[in-house]
Order: structure tokens, then sequence, then C-alpha cells
């Protein structure tokens, strides 16, 4: 044998020596990897910061400069590990319904994490947003595909399928990082998808801020927003954000291909008979069993979805624009920012105050009539000062106008021609509507309009006299919209009929026990109730519903029970359907009571509201002219009290009006406590002050003695 040949055999394995061996099987090759990465860091030694800190950080940065120059560096955040797995739990939590522990996330997973970090942090290649393939993390909800099929399946499923989890995690970081970038800088009058802001916060800043106004342009811009380019929104987005690594990956995700089937196809008007048949296929699937897997997520109770169903037109578009999925409402906002502020300055452009006006005399006066009721505003002269104001819920606008038809018409101008301007699309005609008080607005599914009154005014004369004298006054007034409620209903099959509406019985609850029956409307009840909290009718309104639930659901147990009319119904259960109701009546079954002492039933409560003295009165509790919400107040505080400058000069004018903290009062209780064995309030601490210093008199040192 040659002395190579030898060399090299001395280096092989012992049991590959003989000549009849065999090499084991090849391994498969490991996936490849970018050129740029090398080998991954361990994750457990980058998850060393709480996220919530690293968040409340930038929180803090953003508000204590919120109108300086764009923000610098957002990749120091983004290359945060444990922002990453913050998403996660998040998309996690929306995808299975349950938020993962921080230390049940297997290694596997932080692994992917990091690749993927990787792949949305670099410039080039750019993410590949809707990927089909080699996708970088898998939902812990995705079976493993075991089972051989066909490329025409395959391409097939690839088509129709939903966007990657992956997209999603991205997605959830990148609000997490841009949404306290803009918040300080969005106009107060902003209250969609907003957080802290919502309905209710509108629907009060109209009744606190737009009384006594005539004229209202209401303006629908959807299908501006719809339309919006990307290059419009990254023109947006980089006034606030200067970090070119989140501007690509923004950038990337506006302008990607987006595959037909990963978006939801838009809803067809159907005939008749085919909407017949769509309802009867839908009815004969919900009434079917359904066995959930392992991990898919429960779908929301029937009350809830009730619920959803009585959304306002104005909250149910929520736009989407290419891969950015859930931070399409806050580009949208970002956009109509500039709108927002626009109108800021139309708003102090169009004051014009009125020396006999009793309302506003000043730029910036909000008024001075009382705030516990902003609604009610006195008639003023002939003269009357010139004022506009506006609110935007999505892309609604509600623009109040105390002035000629005129001025109306040259704002809704003013307001068309600025989206074309700015946007690049003009609203239609038909979207931006001019509307008088007295016709009734609505907003919401509430209904602004005003009523007439004349209180009594009581005052005192220059005698001394007091004189009464009866008033005139507007009283803005804020209503449930009835017609809007009847129409909800009817979507949802629970009413039939418009001017007279015949309750329907709950047919899909006809499965259900009475027990949780009851427990599901009285959700829904007190949802409901909760959600026209601030309307006038609002015991008319929730009255009427309850009357819609109770009388669906004794129609309900009349089928179920062979009762044959809701008045046998009624009088087995009661009025609120609190009593049980049984299938038989044979002497051998327990009663309710025996069966509900042993815990073998449930309580049964009673449908709430039955009586019109139960419901709630509306809250006409003030409503701040410059509220902001309590995140948004204690960020302020907190800013405040970290600047050293602050802090000084608030102690020294504690010091110098000589106020004592509840700290100080607690431990000089504490100290004459234990010095004189007796507990006193505040003024014998100053007696005993005074005795320190020698200034008591005779009676005071009897006092002292004494106790």
């Amino acid at each position: 044998m040659p002395p190579r040949a030898a060399a090299l055999r001395r280096l092989l394995p012992t049991h590959l020596h003989h000549p009849a061996a065999r090499p084991a099987p090849r391994r498969p090759p490991p996936p490849p990897q970018p050129a740029d990465e090398g080998p991954l860091p361990d994750p457990y030694a980058l998850l060393v910061h709480d996220p919530i800190d690293l968040l409340s950080s930038l929180w803090r940065r953003a508000f204590a400069h919120p109108l300086a120059s764009p923000f610098p560096n957002l990749s120091g955040y983004a290359s945060r590990l444990d922002l990453w797995l913050l998403s996660y739990q998040r998309a996690c939590a929306h995808a299975t319904g349950t938020f993962p522990p921080r230390h049940a996330v297997p290694l596997p997973t932080l692994h992917c994490l990091l690749r993927l970090r990787a792949a949305a942090l670099r410039r080039h290649p750019a993410f590949p947003w809707g990927a089909s393939t080699h996708l970088l993390l898998r939902s812990p909800a995705d079976p493993p595909s075991t089972v051989p099929i066909s490329r025409r399946k395959l391409e097939a499923r690839f088509a129709d399928a939903p966007p990657p989890f992956q997209d999603r995690v991205v997605q959830e970081l990148l609000l997490l990082l841009l949404e306290p970038v803009f918040e300080p800088r969005f106009s107060p009058k902003s209250h969609a998808f907003r957080p802290g802001r919502g309905p209710h916060s509108a629907i009060r800043s109209v009744r606190s801020r737009f009384a006594a106004y005539l004229w209202f342009v209401s303006a629908d811009l959807t299908a501006v927003v719809d339309g919006l380019s990307p290059e419009t929104i990254l023109s947006s987005v980089q006034k606030a954000v200067s970090d070119r690594k989140v501007l690509s990956l923004l950038k990337s995700a506006l302008n990607a291909p987006v595959r037909p089937g990963s978006v939801p196809p838009p809803e067809k008007d159907l005939d008749g008979l085919a909407n017949k048949r769509l309802k009867r296929k839908v009815l004969r699937k919900s009434r079917k069993k359904k066995v959930l897997n392992e991990n898919e997520p429960k779908p929301d109770p029937y009350w809830l979805r009730l619920f959803f169903g009585f959304a306002p037109e104005q909250a149910c578009h929520v736009p989407n624009y290419g891969h950015c999925g859930i931070i399409s409402p806050l580009l949208a906002n970002v956009c109509l920012n500039e709108l927002d502020w626009w109108m800021e300055e139309k708003i102090n452009e169009y004051f014009c105050p009125s020396k006999h006006d009793s309302i506003w005399k000043e730029a910036g006066d909000e008024g001075c009539h009382n705030s516990a009721w902003p609604e009610f505003v006195p008639s003023a002269g002939k003269e009357k000062t010139r004022k506009m104001d506006f609110l935007r819920f999505g892309s609604h606008v509600l623009i109040g106008i105390r002035g000629p038809r005129e001025d109306a018409v040259e704002i809704r101008r003013q307001l068309m021609e600025f989206c074309e301007r700015t946007f690049g699309l003009r609203p239609e005609n038909s979207m931006v509507e001019i509307e008088h008080i007295t016709r009734g607005i609505e907003f919401l599914d509430h209904v602004i309009t005003r009523r007439v009154i004349y209180p009594t005014l009581r005052y005192t004369a220059s005698g001394g006299n007091i004189v009464s004298e009866k008033g005139v006054g507007t009283l803005l007034s804020v209503t449930a919209s009835l017609q809007r409620c009847i129409r909800h209903f009817r979507k949802l099959e629970l009413v039939k009929g418009d001017r007279d509406p015949e309750p329907l019985p709950c047919s899909p609850m006809l499965y259900s026990g009475q027990a949780h029956t009851n427990s599901q409307m009285n959700k829904f009840l007190e949802t409901m109730a909760d959600w026209y909290r601030y309307a006038d009718n609002r015991k008319k309104i929730v009255g009427f519903c309850a009357y819609v639930i109770r009388s669906s659901l004794a129609k309900l147990y009349a089928a179920r029970y062979r009762l044959k009319s809701r008045a046998k119904v009624y009088k087995i259960a009661s009025r609120d359907l609190s009593r049980p109701l049984r299938e038989s009546t044979r002497n051998d079954a327990p009663e309710y009571s025996d069966l509900l002492r042993m815990g073998l039933v449930d309580v049964i409560e009673g449908v709430q509201f039955a009586r019109i003295s139960s419901i709630p009165s509306c809250d006409y509790t003030p409503f701040p002219r410059n509220w902001v919400p309590h995140h948004e107040l204690l960020l302020q505080e907190y800013i405040k009290l970290q600047d050293p400058k602050f802090f000084c000069e608030l102690h020294k004018t504690i010091k110098r009006q000589e106020i004592s903290s509840p700290q100080d009062d607690v431990s000089k209780m504490v100290w004459y406590y234990k010095v004189h064995g007796v507990y006193d309030d505040k003024r014998s601490l100053m007696k005993a002050k005074e005795l320190r210093n020698g200034e008591v008199v005779n009676g005071d040192k009897q006092l002292l003695l004494d106790t």
C-alpha cells in the first residue's frame, strides 16, 4: 500500500477500515442562511429588559418633546429581542386566544424570532411580506403537514391562504413603536383608533362643545382614506419618523403585492332568493355542533356577537393598506392629522367676536355658561359671535358653524379642495353635506338636535330686590336613533317590520338552558345600557331593547317547552323570566329549589330592565373642555416631576407657603404620642409647639395639663 493511502486510512474511523463497510446516509443540508448572518446568539442572554419598561421610556421620550424634529432612532428599540417576544405574545393571543407566558416560549421559537428580526431590519433584500413558503416563524396553531398533496392543490392552497403569522408579529412590533411617536402629535379632536378615546368621548365632546351651532358640515372621507397612495402615506410618516430601517420596512409593506385570497372579498348584493338560500345555509351551519381543535380559539359568545352587530356605520369601516394590517388605522390617522391641524387654523381664522353676544367675546373663550349644563345657550341679539368647531371620528368629519349658511358652503368648498390638494383625491359631492340643526344630524347612531326652552332667570336687582324673568334659550339634545336600533335588530333577525316591529324568537339559543340564555341576554342588555349611556332618551331606547329581548326569549321558551304563547310563558316564569320552566310535569321529578340547593342546576337570572324604573338615566357628568385620557395625564405629570427645575420650584413653593406633606403630619402625630402618651389633633400640636417656644398662656398650660 502506498504511504499516502496508509496515512489516509489511519485518519478514518475504525469501523470504516473494513472494505465492506458502507458510508452512513447523508443528512439533509441545513437551510441556507444569508451571507451576512453568522451563528445565532444565545437568546436568553438578550432577554435582559422588561418590555413594558422599554415601551414606557419610549412613551416618555415622545411626550416630553412632542413637536420636535422627527424621532431619530427607532432601530434601537426595534432590535430589542424583548419587544419582539412581546409582539409574538400579542400575535399568539390573537391567533389562539391565549397569551403565552414569557418563560413558556420554547428555544426554537426564540431562534425563529432572531431570524425574523434580522430579516425585518435588513434593508436589502426587503422583508418577504405575505410569503407562502420559506417561513421564518409559524403560528403555534398551525398543525404540521405530513400528508403529501399534489402541486395543483398546493398552489390553490397558497392562493387562498391568509396572511402568514410572521407578518402579524412584525405588524405588532411596528404598532408598538409608531403609536407612542404619533400620539402626542395628533389633534385632541380625533377620537377613532386611539387609546383612551372612542365613540363615548366623541359623543361627550359634541354635547360639551357643539352648543349654539346652527349649521353642520358632515363629511364622509372613506373613499379618500381608502385611496391614499403609498407615497402620500410615507410622506406623512416621514414628518415624524426619520429612522431608515423602520421607513424601509414600512415602505416594503405598502408596496409589496397582495394575494387576492388573503383579502376578504367585499359583500355582494344578492337578490331575494339568493339571500334566503344564504341565510338558510348560515343558519344550518350555526345549528350544527362544532368540535374545536386543540389550539383553535373559542368563538365570541352570542351576546358579544349581538353587540358587534350594533356597531355604528362610522365605526364599521377599518382601512387596510397593503400588508400593513393592524397598523393601517394608525397610518390613516397620520395622514388625516394634516386635515385636523388645517381645521384648527380655520377655526382661529373664522372666529369673529361680537360685543352684543352673551356667550363668546374673546378668542379662545369657551363660553361663560355653566360647565355642568354646557348644552344650554341663551339667546343673543341680531349680532352674534361667529364661531366654528370640528370633530373627527375615523374618516368621518363633523363641523359645527355658528354663522350664516354661506359660511358653511365656503368651508365645504375649502375642505374638498384641501383633500384634492393634499391627498390627490376629491370627495364626492354627495359625501359632504350641509344640514341645519333643526333637521337633526345623525352621528354614531345618535341624533344631534336642539330644543327651545324658556327657563326662569332669577337675579338680584340694584335695590336688593330679587327679580324673576322668563328667559329663552336653546338646549342641545343628543338622542339615540330608534330607527337605527330597529334596523340593527332586523339585520340580526330578532324583529320583523319597521314602523311596528314584531319580535322574533332567538333561534341561535334554541339548545341552551334557561339559565345560560338569560345570562347571555343580561350581558347584552348591560352592554347596550352602557353604549347609550350619554343619550337623552336612554331609558326609552334601553327599554325598547329589553322589550325585544324579553319577547324574543318568551317566544323561544314557548316553542321549546310547548307552551304555545308568550302569555303562558310570562304566567309561569314571571315578567322577567326568572322562574324555571320544565318540559314535563311528572311527580317524580325533583323540584328546582332542591336541585339548586344540591348544586345540580344554575341560578336563573331574571332578564334585566323589565321595568322602566330599573333603567339608569342619562349620564350628564360634565365633560372638561380640555379633556385628555387618563394615561396622557399621568405621562404629563410624570414628565413634569422628572424635570429637576420644576421639582426645585415646587419644593421652594412648599417651603415658602409652609405647606406640610401628609407624611410630615403623620410623623408629628407619632412623635407627640410617644412624648405625651396621648393622641391629639393638629391644634394640640400647635399648642405643643408654642409651649416649647415659651409663648403659652396660663389657660393653655392648664389645657395641656388636663390632657
